[in-house]
């Protein structure tokens, strides 16, 4: 990479973001330094506060820039209800829905043994512990890929152990959905989810 021009470096570091190939990331890299210097000033700032600053909370592993984040810190949520979820970005999309009021773990990812991703890579024995502290219900709300069912499962197992209560999101037909355009799967999981009326 010594080789590369700044230019081509630019290009080569904006590749590690998702969803960006080469000819994305070279016109990003074209449209900051003809357009938009400070704007790439302005980012380059935040990303080194962001990398200096953020790590995770020592209670729940979400993104924060104090030791213990605020949702876990606050007295007016519900202790006894923990919502495990894969990554913070689902955490942000839960508490857009304003309609959990409990408090949550991050994992950081689903079990992957190909990936060299286990138990203690997701903070599974963390897990537990928390659980210890007065939960009495752990809602699953870990997506449904293979990764996600093996991972639901091997929690599932553990919590019940405890004697804690474990339930998992629904999951199946979004609103405004058709079934015929429903793949197989989501609607075997829609019939086993039904709830009377």
């Amino acid at each position: 990479m010594d080789n590369l021009s700044v230019i081509e470096q630019l290009i080569e570091a904006l590749k590690c973001l998702p969803g960006v190939g080469p000819k994305t990331a070279q016109r990003m890299v074209l449209h900051l330094l003809e357009r938009d210097r400070d704007g790439a000033r302005h980012l380059a700032d935040k990303l080194q506060l962001a990398m200096d600053s953020v790590s995770h909370c020592h209670h729940c592993r979400n993104f924060t820039e104090i030791n213990v984040c605020p949702i876990c810190e606050s007295t007016s949520r519900d202790s006894s209800l923990l919502c495990v979820v894969e990554n913070p970005g689902d955490v942000i999309a839960i508490e857009h829905t304003g309609h959990y009021r409990g408090k949550y773990f991050v994992l950081m990812g689903t079990l992957s043994p190909i990936d060299g991703i286990g138990p203690n890579e997701l903070g599974i024995d963390d897990l537990i512990v928390r659980c210890a502290d007065g939960v009495e219900e752990v809602i699953l709300a870990i997506s449904s890929s293979v990764e996600g069912e093996a991972t639901s499962h091997y929690i599932s197992e553990m919590i019940k152990l405890k004697g804690i209560n474990v339930s998992r999101i629904a999951q199946g037909i979004p609103i405004g959905g058709d079934l015929e355009y429903v793949d197989g799967g989501t609607l075997a999981h829609a019939l086993n989810g039904r709830k009377t009326v």
